[in-house]
């Protein structure tokens, strides 16, 4: 009889599955649950990004299409990245089409990274980016944030984490799951400390069109940066296409040139379909994504303003469409706080330390539901303090 335990990988079997999908997979079993875990918008693709794939449907010649995407939708990407902010990316030669940010991501830490190079997280973080970096044999170092900075990465913070080992910087913001941001006054500082190195970075600007009261900056925007940046983002969140799978990285084209080929090898290319519809979206949907950022920004406004009502601190995120209010106070970790929530107020959110272990003593909340939704949980989430607060209040008389 096969020993499992023998063939599988030692390093896979070393890598904690996600902590995101732990809390939601708990959820699918019970009745009754708000789930607020994923980060899924629950708005329909626009129509007429859904109308573009149906005329690419009735055509009937569905193809697998370039390597690297088809041309018209490279082209866009390269457009409007110019257009948001005014860097060039060519695109023959410097842009590819993914199967979703993921994907993208996956391609620019195996391209870059090297078994024994060290590749700094700016934490809390998605949970993708340390596993990722560990199955190419890098070594993941940490860069954690503070509340008392709004969770930016300062370059103090990230001086002291450079070493003659450092590879890469994965800077992702709109932040994943804090909803801070960088401005470029904040960037400034970080690219100045990093512009006579050969460290290159990585950021994840999936929440870019996702920001509330300011517009999105992006690191490639200030000089000398663009050179030294594998740029990374796609349609899933702006776009209410989660389900479509498409994403694009942009870089310099001598780094293009030798991830297309784990693409080619890996993936080969992304669906022709959803390829042909986000063409479209690029084209017509800033008004459809206005709207879905109005939406969030009314459901944000909601819970900062209820967290801090019944006394969760609640940082006030300005992109994304998390929130991340501290637990501290409950006494509770932030595992068995979720654990405790879910399983007695049957509410389903995400601990901070699935994130980094700076997330430590806060929860993540998606805003990607309705208001309604949202309502009825932070009633569960009231009751569920007021009962912590009684046990608490019983314990210090029984001693």
């Amino acid at each position: 009889m096969i020993d499992y335990d023998k063939v599988l990988s030692g390093k896979i079997k070393s890598i904690k599955p996600s902590g995101i999908r732990k809390f939601f997979d708990i959820a699918g079993t019970m009745e009754g649950v708000i789930s607020l875990g994923v980060g899924e918008p629950d708005f329909s693709t626009p129509w007429v990004i859904r109308k573009a794939a149906i005329q690419v449907l009735e055509r009937k010649h569905i193809i697998y299409g370039p390597n690297k995407g088809v041309a018209p939708l490279r082209k866009a990407v390269s457009s409007r990245i110019e257009k948001k902010h005014g860097a060039h990316y060519n695109p023959d030669s410097e842009i590819i089409v993914t199967v979703g940010g993921s994907e993208a991501i996956d391609l620019a830490v195996r391209g870059i990274v090297d078994p024994g190079d060290e590749v700094l997280i700016v934490e809390p973080c998605f949970v993708c980016y340390a596993p990722l970096v560990e199955l190419s044999g890098g070594v993941a170092v940490p860069v954690p944030t503070k509340i008392e900075n709004n969770f930016k990465l300062t370059a103090d913070d990230l001086k002291d984490k450079i070493t003659d080992r450092t590879k890469l910087l994965i800077l992702p913001f709109p932040n994943n799951p804090t909803g801070a941001i960088m401005t470029k006054e904040d960037l400034e500082p970080i690219a100045d400390l990093l512009r006579d190195t050969n460290i290159m970075i990585l950021s994840d600007e999936i929440y870019s069109e996702l920001t509330y009261g300011r517009k999105h900056f992006s690191i490639i925007e200030l000089e000398g940066m663009q050179e030294r940046t594998i740029y990374v983002n796609g349609f899933s969140k702006a776009y209410a296409m989660t389900g479509w799978r498409l994403g694009y990285v942009a870089a310099p084209e001598p780094i293009i040139s030798q991830i297309a080929k784990i693409h080619q090898y890996g993936i080969m290319c992304s669906p022709y379909i959803s390829q042909n519809a986000a063409v479209e979206a690029l084209s017509s949907c800033d008004s459809e994504i206005a709207k879905m950022v109005d939406e969030y920004n009314t459901r944000r406004r909601f819970l900062v303003k209820e967290f801090n009502r019944i006394g969760l601190d609640c940082f006030d995120p300005e992109g994304a469409f998390y929130v991340f209010p501290s637990i501290k106070k409950s006494g509770l970790s932030s595992e068995e706080f979720c654990e405790r929530l879910l399983y007695e107020e049957k509410v389903a959110v995400v601990p901070g330390s699935a994130f980094g272990e700076s997330g430590e003593g806060f929860i993540r909340i998606s805003y990607a539901y309705s208001l309604k939704h949202l309502m009825e949980a932070m009633n569960r989430i009231e009751r569920f303090m007021q009962k912590l607060e009684a046990e608490h209040n019983e314990n210090k008389i029984g001693s």
